[in-house]
């Protein structure tokens, strides 16, 4: 049976989220390479009291790379078979690439934390936005955000699931394109608790930045296909690959036609590879016909082993 790994990204953390798999000493050795790499002992912000440095986007990155490439190696340490095909959500595609043997692990850690640093400074702090709309088609919304725009930038940049997209771009273009959404029924239009307006045209800057930054990365074919957010196709060329991870940063994350995808080319099982839910809800209300499995703790690993035998 083909089944397929997705990796979460950036939303999906919470304190002491790999609590669950603490006993395996692969995962304590992921996060120790991952802080070796940046000089910040990333396991003790999952460890701490408040999440204010762990929701910081320069570290909100790298511990979600770290926590979801952990729970793959925790997976092949307790024998599971490897997926036929990898996909992951924003970030989440880095820790795809790196699960498939295209990108080493540390050079993972490095660029996405020069990626975070690159997004926040591309924008002031407090003049960008996104916002959540739900129950609104996505042609509706579209012209929304053409209607509120008003020489600034307002776009749909994560198409997560149907009735559910995210917006994002300058505040106030976002603020009016919320009220235009409404106007036209969306169900609600919830602004979120970001810094950073991810994935639209106002990333560009962010983007060279980071182009630069992959241009002194060797990268290999990977091993196993990894399905890309900006356009839903599968590349095996290093400079494909690089121009993938570039465009993604300014392009929308196209996550429903990635779940749909991966159902029509016969991938019957998904499992999220990570800590947390998310992708599991989404790729439920996408295609009720896959069944999705949350690989949160190392009980859930035992058993999504039996079942993908």
């Amino acid at each position: 049976m083909a089944f397929a790994f997705l990796f979460p990204g950036q939303g999906s953390q919470s304190l002491k989220m790999m609590d669950g798999f603490a006993d395996l000493p692969v995962v304590q050795h992921t996060f120790e390479e991952a802080s070796d790499t940046l000089s910040l002992d990333l396991w003790a912000m999952l460890q701490a009291d408040s999440a204010d440095a762990i929701n910081a986007t320069v570290n909100t990155q790298p511990i979600m790379l770290a926590a979801g490439y952990a729970t793959y190696l925790a997976w092949q340490e307790l024998n599971g078979r490897q997926p036929s095909i990898v996909a992951g959500h924003s970030l989440g595609e880095y820790t795809a690439l790196v699960a498939s043997g295209a990108l080493p692990f540390a050079e993972a850690v490095r660029l996405v934390r020069l990626r975070a640093e690159a997004m926040q400074a591309a924008v002031p702090a407090g003049a960008g936005a996104m916002a959540a709309i739900i129950n609104l088609p996505d042609d509706d919304i579209r012209a929304a955000c053409k209607e509120a725009a008003q020489g600034e930038v307002v776009e749909a940049v994560n198409f997560n699931s149907p009735g559910q997209v995210v917006i994002a771009g300058n505040r106030g273009a976002v603020e009016r394109a919320m009220e235009a959404c409404k106007a036209k029924g969306a169900k609600r239009a919830l602004p979120l608790p970001v810094s950073v307006p991810s994935h639209c045209s106002l990333m560009r800057p962010a983007a060279e930045r980071l182009a630069e930054a992959l241009r002194d990365v060797h990268l290999n074919a990977p091993a196993i296909p990894v399905l890309h957010n900006a356009d839903v196709a599968s590349y095996a060329d290093a400079g494909q690959i690089r121009d993938a991870l570039t465009r993604q940063l300014y392009m929308p994350v196209r996550w429903t036609e990635t779940i749909q995808k991966l159902a029509a080319d016969g991938v019957a099982m998904m499992a999220e590879c990570g800590p947390g839910k998310v992708l599991t809800g989404l790729a439920k209300r996408i295609d009720g016909n896959v069944r999705c499995l949350a690989l949160t703790d190392r009980a859930a690993l035992e058993a999504a082993r039996e079942e993908l035998v």
